[in-house]
């Protein structure tokens, strides 16, 4: 009989609890029908090719599933102009070929299936000899990272930039859910101090530790783990601490709709979880295009930018202003969002 009452209480108080159960029911099938249409809801891109003094190649190529661009050089300009993926330069009977590497995935892929066209003699129309066309006699070079680059290299600055994220969005989301709850939030609103006060007040000092966190992430990202660093750290902390200050801001607003810290960990599917997706793991480019719309309201889906951009491809504080632009505005929004929340705490 104590079981069953203890069961039965148990149930009324789920029943009671509308959100809870909407996280617990809803949540799951939002973020599986995101994943479906992430995964099925577009057709991979075929690579884009730069052909230089090529013209006779255009043909094997394409048969190949490869886009041919005919262009004049093989610089890191003309691959950004044209969107490619490699350049291909034949120049006294033999290939050079320019890899973008942005993907080290599927420049590696790119680089086999060219090979394999080579010692086919599908390229035979440039006037290579067998002995010369083979896949080690393609001269390679890169324009971001190298030889030894793997997925990883791409997919760590999005990681660092993840973490950052979560737990300063975790812990400040809990803490003053804790403050609320216990009524110190209520006691510290009937005294004369401004909403706008209270809030900097808590944004400084979570912000603290949200600072250190985000420089021991870093450093040790880059310092211990050996996470490729092209660019600057410097930038990569000024990344990070405006993810964190998004995370902080986004977690103290969101704090004011739970009532619980079980609540507050249900936010985690709905808000976290669908912004990975988003973060540059899987490539835009091959997903519909109201899911490529959708990633425009994602802070990780410009902070993930940033971080490749810096890490990953060398890119300096002016590439990646516009990023910085937005998450700004993505935190200035919170904090405003934060200030009327809190006027429903005001005795």
């Amino acid at each position: 009989m104590r079981t069953r009452a203890l069961i039965a209480r148990i149930c009324r108080q789920m029943v009671r609890d509308k959100r809870t159960l909407a996280l617990l029911f809803v949540a799951p099938l939002l973020v599986l029908t995101l994943m479906y249409y992430i995964l099925n809801g577009g057709e991979a891109n075929e690579p884009r090719l730069g052909i230089v003094h090529g013209d006779s190649a255009l043909q094997g190529l394409e048969k190949a599933g490869i886009v041919v661009v005919p262009v004049s050089d093989a610089s890191a300009g003309t691959i950004e102009e044209h969107n490619l993926d490699a350049v291909l330069t034949v120049d006294g009977g033999r290939p050079a070929l320019t890899l973008e590497n942005a993907d080290p995935t599927q420049a590696k892929a790119l680089r086999m299936k060219i090979g394999q066209i080579a010692a086919l003699q599908s390229l035979a129309g440039l006037g290579l000899p067998m002995e010369a066309a083979g896949q080690s006699e393609i001269e390679t070079s890169y324009i971001f990272g190298g030889p030894e680059s793997s997925f990883f290299d791409v997919l760590s600055p999005i990681l660092v930039g993840f973490f950052v994220f979560f737990f300063v969005f975790l812990i400040s989301g809990i803490g003053l859910l804790r403050e609320r709850t216990t009524g110190t939030l209520e006691r510290l609103l009937s005294t004369p101090i401004r909403r706008g006060e209270v809030l900097t007040g808590y944004l400084a000092g979570y912000g603290i530790f949200a600072v250190i966190q985000t420089v021991i992430v870093v450093v040790y990202a880059v310092n211990v783990l050996d996470i490729p660093l092209a660019g600057s750290i410097w930038n990569v902390l000024l990344v990070n601490l405006l993810v964190a200050l998004v995370a902080l801001s986004l977690g103290i607003l969101l704090s004011t709709f739970a009532s619980s810290e079980f609540q507050m960990v249900q936010f985690i599917p709905v808000v976290v979880i669908p912004q990975v997706f988003f973060a540059g793991i899987l490539p835009l480019d091959g997903m519909a295009d109201w899911l490529q719309a959708l990633a425009v309201v994602m802070p990780l889906y410009y902070a993930g930018d940033a971080l490749t951009g810096v890490m990953y491809r060398g890119e300096g504080i002016g590439d990646i202003v516009s990023n910085l632009l937005v998450l700004a505005a993505f935190a200035a929004v919170f904090i405003a969002l934060n200030v009327f929340a809190l006027k429903k705490y005001r005795k």
